[in-house]
């Protein structure tokens, strides 16, 4: 496993991949999903046929939704197929586009199309980490990522923070939750740097 290491907003993001094996994978039992702890401020979103996924995080719960772009017609959007928007629930669950500089150096995203309805997504705060946008066998667009020696459809990220600065939080995990393409098998991955 290899540790990539990149910020989104002023918070840090480890992930790893493929390649090496320095990366540490928090033991079975000490993995539970973030969503099932007693007192959770992080509500899990219903299901939504435009969601591609979302990322939350401490200190707070407002959550970052990345949902596919489609057009009146209901085609996808080429020149922007995936809409970055905030959820923020400490304003009545109001819904909000990212500002300029959120969308631009912290949560927005780039999209290059690579034909056949394929579209490769990055951070923008991050570009090395590939995303890829397409349909997967059950027809529906999904964003995909090789996460752990294994291809993911992700569904929702995670990150802990525990103090540290704006600039330099202090991670304690980063939680991918997908499922498997082929078995429909729900997956979640934690990682601590």
């Amino acid at each position: 496993m290899k540790n990539i290491l990149f910020t989104i907003g002023g918070l840090l993001i480890l992930i790893a991949t493929a390649n090496t094996a320095s990366a540490h994978t928090i033991p079975a039992d000490t993995t539970k999903n973030i969503h099932t702890l007693p007192g959770n401020p992080y509500p899990a979103l219903p299901a939504n046929v435009e969601r591609l996924f979302y990322v939350q995080r401490t200190p707070n719960a407002n959550t970052i939704v990345y949902e596919l772009n489609i057009d009146k017609d209901g085609k996808i959007d080429e020149d922007e197929p995936v809409h970055p928007y905030w959820i923020r629930y400490h304003d009545k669950g109001e819904k909000a586009d990212l500002n300029f500089i959120q969308r631009k150096f912290a949560y927005g995203v780039n999209s290059k199309a690579l034909g056949n309805g394929k579209f490769d997504i990055r951070f923008v705060s991050y570009k090395k980490f590939p995303l890829t946008l397409m349909k997967a066998a059950d027809g529906k667009y999904h964003i995909f990522a090789t996460i752990a020696q294994r291809q993911l459809i992700v569904n929702r990220i995670f990150l802990r923070i525990e103090g540290g600065s704006f600039w330099v939080p202090n991670v304690r995990f980063v939680e991918f939750k997908g499922s498997d393409p082929v078995t429909g098998k729900e997956v979640t991955e934690r990682f601590k740097p």
